[in-house]
């Protein structure tokens, strides 16, 4: 059978194993919390993705690393930095002058790419959690709510509540204080949701084509019409958000096979 290639993209939160075949094509794909074992879980993650596209580790030709736990993928032949691997991903499907704006469980990023698809600068948040997954997680704790119910209600808000504050701790009193006095949890979560889009929004300047990746992106769509609204144009988005780093990697993993380097990490 015809070779094929993996990416994985390690987060702090969740890791992203994705297979290409040598047309670009996604074969299979595992999304899984990370946990503390990263290199279990990235193994977990291969089995999950061959079993997906019915090949076996026999025919990978290469495979490639990225995020937060790059280092502790045993079966990847080199690591490539998060800023590369989500820059390519994006790229991949929208190939022109792009910037994208990656929402992660721990950071997030803006990365800009001219229309050859070379990185010209990109900026990251500040050592904070807000504006990211972990902020989402922490505002849904507050609200006694499940994260994944959070795109459903902000959705049912008829008057936003706004929150003044950027930090996740000042946030999550104003949460409390918002249902002590009477507030609807749809509109505060829309108002959670603002919160996040102002965050990034305030990192860096947008070109006239903006992409949306990430788990956040991926679970909660709604933050994507939310951002189109404050921006005033369109945003694309990719068919599987979330895995746009581990894609992005397994091209790197695919030019590097092409060009007649190593195969599989020790």
């Amino acid at each position: 059978m015809k070779p094929i290639f993996v990416g994985v993209d390690v987060g702090s939160s969740r890791t992203k194993v994705a297979l290409l075949d040598g047309n670009r094509n996604l074969l299979g794909y595992a999304v899984r919390k990370s946990g503390v074992d990263f290199s279990k879980t990235a193994l977990e993650g291969l089995q999950e993705s061959l079993e997906m596209a019915g090949r076996s580790e026999s025919d990978i030709s290469r495979a490639v690393s990225t995020g937060y736990g790059r280092a502790n993928v045993t079966f990847a032949a080199e690591t490539k930095t998060e800023i590369g691997c989500h820059a390519r991903g994006c790229y991949h499907y929208f190939p022109e002058a792009i910037t994208v704006i990656d929402i992660g469980g721990q950071d997030n990023k803006i990365i800009r790419v001219d229309e050859q698809g070379r990185r010209t600068g990109f900026k990251m948040n500040r050592k904070c959690a807000a504006g990211t997954g972990a902020f989402l997680e922490e505002m849904a704790s507050r609200l006694d709510i499940a994260i994944g119910d959070m795109d459903a209600l902000a959705r049912e808000s008829t008057e936003m509540v706004k929150l003044g504050s950027f930090c996740t701790v000042f946030s999550a009193t104003e949460v409390l204080e918002n249902i002590r006095n009477g507030k609807k949890v749809a509109d505060i979560v829309k108002g959670v949701f603002f919160s996040m889009i102002r965050r990034v929004l305030e990192m860096d300047s947008l070109s006239e084509n903006v992409v949306m990746t990430g788990g956040v992106v991926a679970n909660n769509p709604y933050i994507v019409t939310m951002t189109e609204e404050e921006i005033g144009r369109r945003i694309w988005v990719a068919e599987h958000p979330q895995l746009t780093g581990a894609i992005g990697a397994a091209l790197y993993a695919m030019e590097a096979s092409k060009s007649g380097e190593g195969v599989l990490g020790g």
